[in-house]
């Protein structure tokens, strides 16, 4: 094999070549060779290298709201039955107003 200095261009054959490619061990011109990596190499291997394998990534975003939803209203309902059931529980006597006022009676009568 030649040395790279009496090697022409793989693209431009009325061009000297300055390096060799080490994927496809082709020669090329100045232009059509780039440095990635600390290495020279040539576009068509660089893009070979560069390709990433794109996998589709499932989108769990709506999902997630909707369990977020989900879950604010399940805590808003619980919530709501908590102050009902404490609500439920306070004796009639003090929506009658004879246990709030009884007492408020005993702490006027205690300061006399």
């Amino acid at each position: 094999m030649a040395p790279a200095l009496t090697q022409r261009c793989l693209h431009h054959p009325t061009r000297e070549a300055v390096a060799r490619c080490p994927e496809c061990e082709h020669f090329f011109c100045r232009e059509c060779i780039t440095e990635h990596e600390d290495r020279v190499i040539c576009s068509s291997c660089l893009r070979k290298v560069t390709a990433t394998v794109e996998k589709r990534r499932r989108n769990f975003a709506p999902l997630g709201r909707a369990a977020a939803a989900a879950i604010g209203v399940l805590l808003a309902g619980l919530f709501f039955f908590l102050v009902g059931r404490m609500l439920v529980n306070i004796p009639a006597k003090f929506h009658e107003g004879s246990v709030w006022q009884a007492e408020l009676e005993k702490a006027v009568e205690g300061e006399q």
